[in-house]
């Protein structure tokens, strides 16, 4: 039987007096795409933080890709991760940024696979500039292309569509489809409800610290034919949460 690409259980985390997760538990499935969405300040990123090592939970378990939230350098060699408002080195071209990302993870044929995402990205007239120099959307993509670099078979996004106009938006939704077909896993974080509800196979929604509801969007309906909008604002009863 196949682990899970992610299990979390029972998991908190404070800063201070101000509890942001509050008992967190979910399992996301091999070939899912999974999507988790709050307000500000509902515990998303705080929650994709620790299950990518990046931040210490105050107790509970976590696995990502089968390796415990301890081992963050391992998570790191395993998934591809899209951090929240992430930019590219200033200093670097959008081709030696993607270089970089194959040399530090020691990939082979670095100039192939730089060649296939600044082409996937329509990026190979902006090779040569310096990122801090690349408008935000080509940033993004960028940060999106050094995720998808070495063919992970997890991927975790937290606002993988920001700044990306509606054509790259459809672009990044058919090549997450593809992977899920492939049996490849995607965890998302988006405030665009409209994509996830196209993509995601499974949701869950926290608010408060807590899961208020999760599984497909077929489960989560009261009536046929609400949208996951509808879904989220009965599943937080209109709360909204300081960021």
């Amino acid at each position: 039987m196949n682990l899970p690409a992610i299990e979390i259980k029972d998991l908190y985390k404070s800063y201070g007096s101000i509890n942001v997760l509050r008992g967190i538990s979910l399992t996301v499935g091999e070939g899912e795409i999974f999507g988790l969405f709050g307000s500000n300040g509902a515990g998303k990123t705080t929650l994709l933080r620790i299950i990518t090592g990046q931040l210490a939970a105050d107790s509970g378990e976590a696995y990502t890709a089968g390796i415990s939230f301890n081992d963050s350098i391992g998570i790191k060699r395993a998934v591809g991760i899209v951090p929240e408002a992430e930019s590219p080195p200033t200093f670097l071209t959008a081709q030696e940024a993607l270089e970089l990302v194959c040399r530090i993870r020691e990939l082979d044929d670095v100039q192939g696979r730089v060649d296939r995402w600044l082409s996937f990205f329509e990026l190979e007239s902006k090779a040569n500039i310096l990122c801090r120099d690349l408008s935000k959307g080509q940033r993004q993509k960028i940060i999106l292309a050094s995720a998808f670099i070495h063919e992970p078979n997890l991927l975790l996004l937290d606002e993988a569509f920001i700044n990306l106009d509606p054509i790259y938006q459809k672009k990044l939704r058919e090549y997450i489809l593809e992977l899920a077909a492939k049996g490849r896993t995607v965890f998302m974080c988006t405030h665009i409800l409209e994509i996830a509800e196209k993509l995601c196979s499974k949701v869950a929604i926290i608010d408060g610290g807590r899961i208020v509801a999760q599984g497909t969007i077929n489960e989560l309906q009261t009536h046929t034919g609400e949208g996951l909008e509808e879904i989220f604002i009965r599943a937080v009863g209109g709360s909204t949460h300081e960021s």
